[in-house]
């Protein structure tokens, strides 16, 4: 079952490719590409210059590039020089990239020609981080070192190319929905077992297949899937940039592609913008996996009947390498689940107080354990002790198995509104109205409340200008909701804020309302 062949050094694998299929494919984006013999060599004169300039083993090396080929020969570098890859949001802010090169003690950068110049200014005030690799894609003169020169010089000296698998590897932040982005450590070793324990046996990834990813790298879900999973197996992959509803059906309709991993927001855009086109067929397409955020039951439903194609949902979270629980393509399965433990991983569903495990169908905290697991969170120890608790990892997530064992997410305890001491889960009324005519996306989220507390908030986001009747709305949440879980007022927005790995921030909703109700009071007064 567990693919154990899968689960080997970065440099191993990719040796273990360039001598047997040498000439293949293995990353392509709309610049360039890369075989896998070119793969094998260019990482490894990157690597060797690491050494050169520096970077000790352990040590950080950032990355703040957009997906790109660059990308994964800077990450899978920096892992066969023995440092530590600490992935980036390109589009990061100022002070979030500072926050990162300071947090994570960065010794060495490799970013894009566009964010070279303010990461130097940054890295100013950062001791340790001495050297800046620079990724030049525009015509001006190269400032730093030279990424293309580096990769292209002959007769460096090897690598180190660790052999170790169980010390940190990567460092890749938290998205930061519930407070301040933490740094989590996470091993070639937790890595890979998702891979040959999930990707490679549930999903069937295998040498043959062509991926098809717009799935943001600085992401665990990305990293796990679309390089290192992607590196092990051997397959071939398209990297998108970014997600483009114009682009990806284009892509798909060329028949090129067997597989492509998402988060539920690119497959509800891909199935919404379908009905527009007549599109019906995805050719080629075997299989589309889900994960990085709840995928509504009706939306996985209506894509598989649309297209024919298998849209497989799992839970994931970047603490655990990825995935703890996948769908499988054959037998049965409930929509809205996110299917059953992976090989390997134990999971358990408890009373947030008291620990005592609660029955089938009853919600409660969901705790993990598995080789998948986080070595902790870089530079927290009391937030690691916090999370880590006797081998078992507190995910914060609420949860329910039903009698067959599958696992269904329905919110997070910190994101539990508690309105007059009664728990309500913004998925149950995000669920609800997901499938009311006229809406294309939609958020819930609490908002403080004089004498109850909290009360529940939607925003929605129109199919078509005009297309969502408000009190309609509202008089169906109250036929389907229990009094208590009916929405204290529903708000029409351009968008909801998600992260790249398609997570609501809540936050940002509650950031934006008080300047939305004061052009739009309240359409629902609570008269508890």
């Amino acid at each position: 079952m567990i693919q154990t062949e899968l689960i080997a050094p970065v440099h191993e694998l990719l040796k273990r490719h360039a001598a047997t299929q040498p000439d293949k494919v293995s990353f392509q984006d709309e610049r360039s590409s890369l075989t896998y013999v070119q793969l094998e060599e260019a990482t490894a004169r990157l690597a060797a210059h690491f050494e050169a300039s520096g970077v000790q083993p352990g040590d950080r090396v950032a990355i703040l590039l957009p997906n790109s080929v660059e990308w994964v020969v800077s990450c899978l570098a920096c892992v066969r020089a023995g440092g530590i890859a600490v992935p980036i949001s390109h589009e990061a802010t100022g002070p979030e990239i500072e926050y990162r090169l300071t947090d994570a003690s960065c010794s060495a950068v490799v970013a894009s020609d566009a964010r070279e110049s303010e990461v130097r200014q940054i890295g100013a005030t950062i001791p340790l981080l001495k050297e800046y690799v620079t990724v030049q894609w525009a015509s001006a003169p190269v400032v730093g070192t030279d990424y293309a020169r580096i990769v292209q010089e002959k007769g460096q000296r090897a690598p180190l190319d660790p052999d170790t698998l169980d010390l940190p590897a990567f460092v890749v932040y938290t998205s930061g929905t519930t407070g301040k982005a933490k740094g989590v450590l996470l091993s070639t070793r937790s890595m890979l077992w998702v891979t040959a324990a999930c990707w490679a046996p549930i999903a069937g990834l295998n040498a043959n297949d062509r991926v098809l990813s717009c799935l943001p790298l600085y992401h665990s879900y990305a990293l796990n899937f679309a390089v290192l999973s992607v590196l092990a197996v051997g397959a071939t992959e398209y990297l998108m940039e970014k997600y483009s509803s114009r682009e990806i059906p284009k892509l798909l309709a060329e028949g090129n592609f067997s597989i492509m991993p998402g988060v539920p927001t690119m497959f509800h855009y891909l199935l919404e913008g379908s009905k527009s086109t007549g599109m019906t067929a995805l050719p080629g397409l075997r299989l589309c996996v889900s994960a990085g955020a709840i995928l509504p039951a009706a939306t996985n439903r209506d894509f598989e009947e649309r297209f024919g194609v298998k849209l497989l949902d799992g839970y994931g979270i970047t603490e655990t390498s990825t995935m703890v629980t996948m769908n499988w393509p054959s037998g049965s399965r409930p929509y809205g689940s996110c299917g059953l433990p992976i090989p390997g991983v134990a999971a358990r569903i408890v009373e947030p107080i008291g620990m005592r495990d609660v029955g089938v169908g009853e919600e409660g905290e969901l705790l993990v354990r598995g080789p998948n697991v986080m070595k902790g969170y870089l530079n927290k120890p009391a937030e690691t002790d916090a999370a880590l608790k006797n081998g078992w990892y507190h995910t914060g997530d609420l949860a329910r198995f039903d009698a067959s064992g599958y696992l269904t997410i329905t919110g997070r305890l910190k994101e539990v509104i508690i309105r007059g001491g009664q728990n309500i889960s913004p998925a149950e009324i995000e669920e609800l109205v997901s499938a009311f005519d006229g809406v294309l996306d939609c958020a819930v989220t609490g908002i403080a409340h004089p004498h109850l507390g909290e009360v529940p908030v939607v925003f929605v986001v129109e199919r078509v200008v005009g297309s969502i009747e408000v009190e309609a709305l509202l008089a169906h949440c109250r036929t389907q909701l229990s009094a208590y879980k009916v929405p204290h007022a529903i708000h029409v927005v351009d968008e909801i804020p998600r992260t790249g790995s398609g997570k609501v921030m809540r936050f940002k909703l509650r950031e934006g309302l008080e300047l939305i109700e004061a052009v739009t009071p309240p359409l629902a007064k609570d008269k508890s």
